[in-house]
């Protein structure tokens, strides 16, 4: 019989047999859920798995028919309803059908990319999954905290996600922070025995803990989730959306105005009305948020398969503005493998000493860099076989070192503790004495760009001795240089932050080229105030940050806020969480804690600072493909709207019918969505949403688009004297494949032919042009026009579209003054070609380490041995 039958009787979520189990003795809670300190076997977990079902809150999933049926309502599907029903009261079949295709099609378009979008978002979550450390079968292993169950033994270290409700073991007490379940925002001390929560997060120190509830059947009902969809508005969506209502507005003036002509001029009120609501419909950007979602989703998948996970879809938007990235050195800017240098000992100690001292405070099964490379050190494997642990202290942030009680092969206790060789300094008894050599060895050690760790011991009860420093020396990522040069080239400010100190700072900062300008952030005065103007310029000018606090990091992030630019930060421990969050965009970095991936917008799968160049580089495609989208859709609708405004004002006469705008709006929506795959190239400075280009540009267009087409209709009615029918299918195919063309325009800010668009986009646009072409010339739903009418259509939209690219090009050097002059003589900056080159001899010659410089003195050489002497 299973001792933990009676609890499986009970699964439901009673309050008090959750009560029950929070504060049970640990011996009848083991009892009862059947489990010990030692875990559950794998084949037990399965099964408790499959009776208590995953640790995680479901999702209220939307029935897929209802999801759709909502696409049927809202103001644009209840325009295209009324128009649906006028074409029917006036027995307009032909209009009742294709105005029923175009409700139909909105709500399918939408329905399947909002689904896709869905799907994207989805795939970054299980990306995502917290993982948890569980015993099972006597080992531990990292499975996803949905796996976990009641009885399971976890592992809780600093900066975790507690995965469920659990019972601390045996260890010593830890600092947790429940402020996002409680709002408690001091962090509360557990002891072994208490509860701790699904949820809360391990603020100090690191221990066991039996689970006893999960999922549904938690405290707080609540799981980590590290991608979050609330629907938070970015500035490019708030901007578009202004356009949007700017484009409804003018729409419904316009469309006033013909119905009031209209019934002035004694026109039929059922048709009018018909028409003047197709005609809304065909202007209002229906397809808006539809390729947003779309091109923001698509961007994510991009960026996961460049190992960079997008938590939040408007973060695309704020990393292609970000102009300063604040960078952790270890495993961004350096490889995070550190290997130990010459080992200095005071008073006579030896190296093999100092580093067997050091390894006994140290734990291999940590996966800590600074530990493996410690134990790495000892010469004798054997030699830590003879101890035995008693209590082991892990670091923390505050703390800066990590501590050991043991017993020797003699049976006394003695502690050692390792850790920043100031810390180590005023514990010790012996500082006075040692001191001076060991500020002197520490300061040597940095110039040479290696990190210091002090250790000391004290036997029994007794005090600390001081007994050496250990050299530890973390290479530079061999792509770093190459990099940070192609980040400057693209107006992105690399700013180095790291808690070494000074010296070491900036012999790193000069290897990789950065600038040797380095500031001491234990200078920058009280974090809670306010940064005097000329600290503030400091911080503004430096090229990086040495003896970096996690709430330094915040302090660097608000000043550069406040004096205008778009920062984005990069964290891996808990203590970063914050400085992440103040960002623009924080990046949790490849191996960073829970907390720390909880607070940032995009988490990095891979270390290194060439994803973050990579996902800037996506980002900024992504919003020019958004950018280019917005100026064709004003460009379009204003072309639309005045065209018909004016010819119905002027000239009385319809030049588009219902079903012609309706035909029309439908081959445009159909054919915009694939911008979301376009080919761009992105900017070398970051992005910034400039509305008066945006609009200047897009109605240069429209406004020519009205010119050209109001040409066409006199060339139709004066010169060639085609009756109105025709003249209406004339103008239904100039304005399809003239429309169309305009996508071809608004994609490059240079000539059209500057970027190859990309085949899904020509395809597609192809594919519109041939049904809209064959539907004029064979006249479905309008009077047939015939191949050589239709190729003339062709002939003028395109001799109009070579005038409108240059008329395009005039445009935007009246609308981005940060154009350069057609004539300005620019000075050729080199460094990219450098970096590329540099980047290329590393890949030559097999990634060789330690090659860096020489890469790129060779590079610089090929690169400038060309240019012409001063």
């Amino acid at each position: 019989m299973e001792p933990n039958a009676d609890q499986h009787k009970t699964p439901e979520s009673k309050p008090n047999a959750k009560d029950d189990l929070k504060s049970l003795p640990m011996q009848e809670l083991q009892a009862k859920l059947g489990s010990s300190p030692d875990g559950l076997s794998q084949a037990e977990a399965q099964k408790r798995l499959t009776q208590y079902g995953p640790n995680e809150i479901e999702e209220k999933k939307t029935n897929p028919f209802l999801k759709f049926l909502t696409y049927f309502w809202g103001p644009i599907p209840w325009m295209i309803e009324a128009a649906v029903i006028l074409s029917a009261v006036a027995r307009h079949w032909p209009d009742f059908a294709i105005i029923l295709l175009l409700l139909l099609a909105n709500a399918v378009v939408g329905f399947w990319e909002e689904h896709q979008a869905g799907n994207a978002i989805a795939a970054l979550k299980a990306k995502l999954a917290v993982k948890a450390r569980v015993k099972r079968d006597g080992k531990w292993t990292t499975p996803e905290a949905r796996e976990l169950v009641p009885g399971d033994v976890i592992r809780l270290r600093l900066g975790d996600i507690v995965p469920a409700d659990a019972r601390l073991l045996a260890g010593d007490e830890v600092e947790v922070d429940q402020s996002a379940l409680t709002g408690e925002s001091l962090p509360a001390t557990r002891k072994p025995g208490e509860a701790v929560f699904s949820g809360s997060i391990i603020r100090q120190g690191e221990i066991g803990a039996m689970v006893y509830a999960t999922g549904t059947n938690t405290y707080f009902g609540k799981t980590a989730q590290l991608v979050q969809e609330a629907q938070t508005v970015s500035h490019f969506q708030r901007a578009v959306l202004k356009i949007g209502d700017y484009l409804i507005i003018l729409a419904v003036a316009m469309v006033a105005v013909i119905i009031t002509v209209a019934l002035f001029r004694g026109d039929p009120i059922l048709t009018t009305l018909q028409f003047a609501l197709v005609l809304t419909v065909a202007a209002i950007p229906v397809a808006m948020p539809t390729v947003l979602s779309v091109t923001m989703a698509v961007g994510a998948r991009l960026l996961a398969k460049k190992e960079a996970i997008v938590s939040r879809l408007v973060a695309i938007e704020e990393l292609a503005g970000v102009d300063v990235l604040c960078a952790d050195k270890t495993g961004t800017l350096t490889q995070n493998k550190l290997t130990l240098g010459d080992t200095f000992g005071v008073n006579g100690i030896s190296a093999d000493q100092v580093i067997l001292n050091a390894a006994l405070a140290s734990r291999a099964e940590n996966n800590d860099t600074i530990d493996l490379a410690v134990l790495g050190g000892l010469k004798d494997k054997q030699a830590l076989q003879g101890y035995q642990v008693v209590h082991f202290q892990p670091f923390d942030p505050v703390h800066k070192r990590t501590e050991a009680t043991l017993k020797g092969t003699d049976g006394k206790e003695f502690k050692v503790t390792k850790g920043a060789p100031q810390v180590i300094l005023e514990l010790s008894a012996n500082a006075g004495q040692v001191k001076p050599a060991v500020d002197k060895a520490v300061n040597e050690f940095a110039v040479r760009g290696f990190r210091s760790l002090g250790v000391a011991r004290a036997e029994g009860e007794g005090q600390w001795q001081f007994l050496g420093v250990l050299p530890m020396f973390d290479p530079p990522r061999e792509d770093a240089k190459a990099t940070i040069a192609t980040a400057r080239q693209m107006g992105v400010k690399i700013k180095m932050a790291t808690g070494d100190a000074l010296a070491i700072a900036r012999e790193t900062a000069g290897k990789l080229g950065l600038g040797k300008n380095i500031l001491d952030a234990g200078g920058l005065g009280d974090v809670k105030h306010q940064e005097a103007a000329p600290v503030a310029e400091s911080i503004e000018k430096a090229d990086g940050f040495a003896q970096v606090f996690p709430e330094h990091k915040f302090h660097i992030v608000d000043v550069l806020q406040q004096r205008g630019h778009i920062v984005g930060m990069t964290g891996d421990g808990v203590n970063d969480a914050p400085a992440l969050k103040k960002a623009d965009c924080g990046i949790a970095v490849s191996g960073a804690t829970d907390a720390a991936r909880a607070a940032a917008d995009i988490v990095l799968m891979t270390p290194g600072l060439s994803v973050i160049i990579d996902a800037v580089k996506e980002s900024r495609k992504i919003f020019q493909r958004m950018n280019s989208y917005a100026i064709y859709r004003i460009a379009e609708t204003l072309r639309v709207l005045f065209f018909m405004t004016l010819a119905i004002l002027i000239f009385n006469f319809y030049p588009l019918t219902a079903v012609m705008i309706v035909m029309l709006a439908l081959l445009n929506d159909g054919a915009i969505l694939s911008i979301a795959y376009d080919n761009v190239h992105y900017e070398d400075k970051p992005e910034a949403w400039n509305m008066r280009m945006v609009l200047g540009v897009a109605t240069v267009l429209g406004v020519i688009g009205v010119v050209s087409a109001f040409g066409l209709f006199y060339l139709g009615e004066r010169v060639f004297h085609l009756d109105r029918a025709h003249i209406q299918t004339l103008m239904y195919l100039k304005l399809s494949v003239a429309g169309h063309l305009t996508i071809f325009l608004t994609r490059t800010r240079g000539p059209f032919w500057s970027i190859r668009p990309a085949r899904i986009l020509w395809g597609a646009v192809l594919g519109t042009q041939i049904a809209a072409t064959l539907i004029a010339v064979y006249g479905l739903f309008m009077t047939p026009l015939g191949w050589g009418w239709a190729l003339f259509v062709w002939g003028y939209a395109l001799v109009w579209f070579l005038v409108n690219d240059r008329v395009k090009l005039l445009a935007y050097r009246v609308f981005d003054p940060t154009a350069a002059p057609l004539l300005a003589k620019t000075r050729v900056d080199v460094t990219p070609q450098i970096a590329k080159r540099a980047y290329q001899l590393y890949e030559l010659r097999g990634r060789q380490v330690g090659q860096a410089d020489l890469d790129w003195e060779q590079a610089e050489w090929e690169i400038r041995k060309d240019e012409p002497r001063k």
